[in-house]
């Protein structure tokens, strides 16, 4: 989004304006929202209902603040700290991307979790993982096309299903494979498991059957998917999703599933096509590699344990100021 002084100098007022790269962003980049996603970026820029921009407040927050601390770091996105330092006057702290153990994923009690003994039965790399986490706006119709197109795919998959609200009902617990297109499973089983209860998603994507991610590309499960070196199939819905997963894009690690420009709207066709590219095709092999390379240089120790040292002594210093 910017400084409020970048804005300033560079201001955006059109539609049109959100889906390129704004004129302080000084990198050749293809990353940007489309049409049907700039709405929301530039609605933040019209007072709401309490008559202050979104974009206000976080200007403040920014302006307030003695510094700000990301998890993220050069290697993810190289010489994006350095700007964030200079359009907001004020160090911008990478904390590392702070990576996974496969250990995490809650305690199970002695008991394994139905979802990772069904991967045991899988061959290796043979499994794309689907999650879309808790907060994505699915629709039901946007259910339906992702089921679809992961039958249409005709690979193995374990899918975290999160029905979308309103259609099931959380009080009597009703099972959320309702949400599911008539048939569906009977036509996957033996290749697809959809799980509607608690999934252990590192525990998941760390097992060696799974060879792939389909994400909504939150944060959390992107840097998630850095662990354990898996190229992305990537449905991102809001906020700053559409950016990571274009980001992740421009590293060749991922391919986004097509949408219609102008609505949003995906279909089956394109679900499938997505998840073949990445699993099936020869580009998926590409595409596993440049993610195992991301992986091996995240993955070292020695340079994540430097960004937590250079957060502690900012905060020190900060501290006595």
């Amino acid at each position: 989004m910017g400084s409020r002084g970048a804005n300033t100098a560079h201001p955006r007022t059109a539609l049109e304006d959100f889906t390129v790269a704004p004129a302080w962003y000084p990198f050749p980049s293809t990353v940007a929202y489309r049409r049907h996603e700039a709405g929301w970026l530039a609605g933040t820029f019209r007072p709401n209902a309490s008559g202050v921009p979104d974009i206000h407040r976080m200007w403040q927050i920014n302006e307030r603040c003695r510094l700000a601390i990301y998890r993220s770091c050069d290697e993810v996105e190289p010489g994006m700290l350095a700007l964030l330092t200079d359009l907001f006057q004020k160090p911008s702290i990478p904390a590392g991307v702070l990576l996974p153990s496969p250990d995490l994923g809650g305690d199970d009690g002695g008991v394994r979790p139905d979802v990772l003994r069904w991967l045991d039965d899988q061959p290796p790399k043979s499994v794309i993982y689907v999650a879309l986490g808790s907060e994505a706006p699915v629709t039901l119709k946007n259910l339906h096309e992702l089921a679809l197109g992961l039958e249409l795919a005709g690979v193995r998959f374990l899918w975290a299903l999160r029905s979308p609200g309103g259609t099931s009902d959380s009080r009597t617990g009703a099972d959320d494979r309702g949400v599911l297109p008539d048939g569906f499973e009977e036509r996957t089983r033996g290749r697809g498991m959809v799980e509607t209860g608690w999934v252990p998603q590192v525990k998941a994507l760390a097992h060696g059957a799974v060879a792939a991610f389909l994400t909504h590309c939150g944060w959390g499960s992107t840097v998630e998917s850095f662990a354990f070196g898996h190229p992305l199939v990537m449905l991102p819905f809001v906020v700053d999703q559409p950016l990571v997963a274009r980001t992740m894009a421009e590293k060749g690690v991922g391919v986004e599933v097509a949408r219609d420009e102008t609505d949003g709207s995906f279909d089956r066709d394109g679900v499938a096509a997505a998840v073949r590219r990445v699993m099936v095709d020869d580009e998926g092999k590409v595409l596993a590699s440049n993610a195992k390379k991301l992986q091996e240089v995240l993955a070292d120790q020695e340079r994540q344990e430097r960004y937590i040292d250079d957060v502690v002594e900012h905060l020190i210093r900060y501290k006595d100021e």
